[in-house]
């Protein structure tokens, strides 16, 4: 099931994908005969209600909207799926730790990169300093977002107090059931769908911060991007590890990252943050960005006007064009 969100007037209205275009939940209910049954009330508005419902209840809504025909051109623009309700992003691949490192020190540390760059060439190997914390590989490790700087497609201000915007493009996933103490599997089974996240980054913000312990701070809490569309875990968490992603910059295709070699399932992730933690439906984690995700891996930085879009093949897309502050903006590379 592939839902989105729109607004209808002042109120929102969820509508469902078909093969033929777009199809409000609302006029599907009806025929799908659920009138009276729990929950019905939200299933019209909220994709974490539906997400979270039993499975015939959303077979019968995907079998009625088939049979309806879908609004032509539809005028109601897209807005967030969901609000999510807070945002943990875990960091589970360790190439991508690598190579941002490494494009870290490239970037902010010109000097010492040619002794990095000479060292992987004679040993073949990475740096050890570039290699992710050892507490990485003993538990799945994570920083906690601001849950209310989401935006979806469109422009993105960039911070006034940055010079290297940098965009990371992760596959999302939200909780549409409550956990506490779970099994790997039983965190498994509370995800209810998947999105694109893009975790927007001031890169010379978060070089600095991150030497203090405390983790990011403004490097990271001004602004992340949400996609339209959220799909159903069922269609997504079987093949999670299979997915194949893409970033354009200014229409040029710059990088195809995919989900393979995580270093921990989501089922694991999720059951370490859940360890005496209640977690509840609508909070929204990420997997942290795919290897090659990213500009800082590859040398080349945001500026201003530039349009950066990102997607996963079967989850979704986000497109959205860099604007100056005021006072001016560098970016580039």
């Amino acid at each position: 099931m592939r839902l989105r969100r729109v607004m209808d007037g002042a109120a929102p209205a969820l509508q469902v994908a078909t093969g033929a275009g777009w199809v409000d939940v609302a006029r599907a209910l009806p025929g799908a005969h659920l009138a009276g049954e729990p929950g019905c009330a939200s299933w019209a508005t909220d994709a974490v209600a539906l997400l979270g419902a039993p499975a015939a209840v959303r077979d019968a809504i995907s079998l009625s909207a088939a049979s309806i025909a879908p609004v032509a051109d539809d005028a109601r623009i897209p807005v967030l799926p969901f609000e999510p309700r807070s945002f943990r992003d875990f960091m589970l691949y360790e190439r991508h730790a690598i190579d941002a490192a490494r494009g870290f020190v490239r970037h902010f540390m010109p000097r010492a990169w040619p002794l990095v760059r000479a060292w992987e060439a004679v040993l073949g190997a990475p740096f050890p300093p570039l290699r992710p914390h050892a507490l990485w590989s003993r538990q799945p490790i994570y920083y906690m977002g601001n849950h209310l700087a989401f935006g979806g497609d469109g422009d993105v201000c960039a911070p006034a107090y940055t010079l290297a915007l940098d965009y990371e493009l992760e596959l999302g996933f939200v909780l549409t059931r409550e956990i506490v103490d779970a099994s790997p599997a039983e965190a498994e089974a509370a995800i209810g769908g998947f999105v694109v996240v893009n975790d927007f980054s001031a890169r010379d913000v978060q070089h600095a911060e991150m030497r203090s312990g405390f983790g990011p701070q403004k490097a990271k809490h001004f602004r992340n991007g949400l996609s339209a569309d959220i799909v159903s875990a069922d269609e997504i968490l079987p093949r999670w590890r299979e997915l194949k992603g893409f970033v354009r910059l200014n229409g040029a295709l710059v990088a195809e990252p995919e989900t393979a070699g995580a270093r921990w399932s989501l089922g694991e992730a999720l059951a370490h943050v859940s360890r005496s933690e209640r977690l509840y439906p609508g909070e929204l984690f990420a997997t942290g960005t795919l290897p090659g995700g990213s500009g800082i891996e590859r040398g080349r930085l945001l500026a201003a006007g530039d349009e950066i879009e990102i997607g996963i093949t079967g989850v979704g897309a986000l497109r959205n064009r860099i604007v100056a502050p005021v006072h001016g903006f560098g970016g580039g590379s």
